[in-house]
């Protein structure tokens, strides 16, 4: 354990060249779905890899994928200390509705403490405050406590399936003894939060097929099935009162928790909190359960996206050939993505009005649910780090959502990874006026540096306790 930072006084003094950095990295609209922003990819992934050189890391480079570039750089200089792999990603979410973003998305505004712009949490921000980190400590020291892999991507937000790709055909060369991964959010602010639960992930999109074509409502309403009500009604039949699913063999596999893991989610926020969050007068969702195991440790059925017939101004009075939906099921342990899908589409199939047809495809951004032990060495290490910058007691929780690269590293490279995230509860991820206190960057900042150390002076090993819950 280190007493203080000895990189103290440079942190203080160049915080407007941390400044600059931002503004210039989160300026770059690299937004992966849109094919417009292709260009901007590339330019991002080149900046990133200029500024890992620049940092003090070797071997920087973009890697070419079939879809957006990979950039990796390394340092490699501590012989008998432990290597760490750093994964974060660098493609951000459209910014739609732009009309509720106060300042412009890709101009980086502070305002009563707070940093905003696409990407300052989720995930431009987070990967910064980790090379910022490296680079003062090689500066100030001339070296790091650790050997460092650094590997970053621009389609997390589309499904990292190049990444994946390229991790199994390159685990030699990414081998490490623990990876670090910035790119979750605190359960409260300024609260360190490390966690070790993820959802896995399985989509399914619904079509309902009816008549040939769109008929007159005039001429055949009353005889044929419309698919809306159709595909209403088996939307309805999904989940029964309080939100419970009602697919046959839904929760046949479902793990439930023990009292000690229970308890340890008993720490995060509460259900007053999570409904002050949200803004809803009331939380649904099984009784039995708190909001907080509701998000991370139930599985859960969702649609997303509801459209057919006729959307344009004024009234087309028609019976619509089709209708469609989208779904999305997160899963907890051992739930299985191939079994959800096929017991899903099994009882849309089989509820689905005779006189009309469902056809149900897979989405392949589909993941396992992933666990880690809280008692890790890694962890360990990772907690002391966050509190030392931090002061206060690390929580460890279950997050509700998916990063499918970490069941993928966790296979691969069988190393215990640990999520230690910066974003504040209410950083707007994926929404308009994303945003990062500047405080919490700057603790963020200083955590980084303190893990290098706590991690070089653990005697961790290789343990073989990371779940892949497939």
């Amino acid at each position: 354990m280190v007493a203080t930072l000895p990189v103290n006084a440079y942190l203080a003094n160049h915080q407007a060249e941390r400044l600059a950095d931002l503004c210039e990295f989160l300026a770059i609209p690299s937004i992966s779905a849109l094919a417009d922003h292709r260009p901007h990819m590339h330019s991002a992934a080149c900046w990133l890899a200029e500024r890992l050189q620049r940092a003090g890391l070797k071997n920087a480079q973009v890697i070419q994928t079939k879809g957006h570039p990979l950039v990796y750089a390394e340092w490699l200089g501590k012989s008998g200390a432990p290597t760490i792999l750093i994964y974060g990603h660098y493609d951000v979410q459209p910014v739609d509705p732009l009309s509720m973003w106060i300042s412009p998305p890709f101009e980086l505004h502070q305002r009563q403490g707070k940093m905003y712009a696409r990407g300052i949490s989720d995930d431009k921000g987070q990967i910064l405050l980790h090379i910022q980190a490296l680079e003062a400590l090689l500066r100030n020291n001339g070296s790091l406590p650790v050997n460092v892999k650094v590997l970053f991507e621009g389609e997390e937000e589309v499904g990292s399936v190049n990444l994946m790709s390229y991790v199994a055909q390159h685990s030699k060369d990414l081998a490490a003894d623990a990876i670090v991964i910035s790119d979750t959010a605190m359960q409260e602010c300024n609260v360190p939060t490390i966690c070790c639960g993820l959802r896995g992930t399985v989509g399914l999109e619904l079509t309902v097929h009816g008549p040939n074509s769109d008929l007159h409502s005039g001429l055949y309403g009353g005889i044929i099935a419309n698919p809306i009500h159709v595909l209403a009604e088996l939307l309805a039949g999904l989940r029964v009162e309080q939100g419970r699913i009602a697919v046959p063999g839904f929760y046949d596999d479902v793990v439930e928790l023990t009292s000690v893991q229970r308890a340890r989610l008993a720490q995060s926020l509460s259900d007053e909190g999570w409904q002050k969050q949200t803004g809803v007068s009331q939380l649904a969702g099984e009784l039995e359960y708190t909001a907080q195991e509701r998000l991370s440790i139930r599985p859960t059925l969702e649609v997303n996206g509801v459209w057919g017939g006729y959307q344009g101004e004024g009234s087309k009075t028609v019976i619509p050939a089709t209708a469609h939906a989208k779904i999305t099921c997160r899963l907890v342990p051992n739930q299985s993505p191939e079994r959800i899908a096929h017991l899903v589409s099994a009882d849309l199939k089989r509820r689905c009005h005779p006189g009309a047809r469902v056809d149900v495809k897979l989405d392949k951004q589909s993941s396992s649910p992933w666990t880690c032990e809280p008692d890790h060495p890694v962890l360990r290490s990772a907690a002391q780090a966050l509190e030392r910058a931090f002061g206060r007691e690390t929580i460890f929780n279950r997050m509700g959502g998916s990063l499918p690269i970490v069941t993928s590293f966790a296979r691969e490279l069988n190393a215990p990874v640990a999520l230690i995230g910066f974003a504040p509860p209410d950083a707007n991820m994926h929404a308009p006026n994303e945003n990062m206190g500047i405080d919490t960057y700057e603790l963020g900042l200083r955590a980084a540096c303190y893990l290098w150390y706590e991690l070089a002076n653990s005697q961790f090993v290789n343990r073989k306790d990371v779940k892949n819950d497939r």
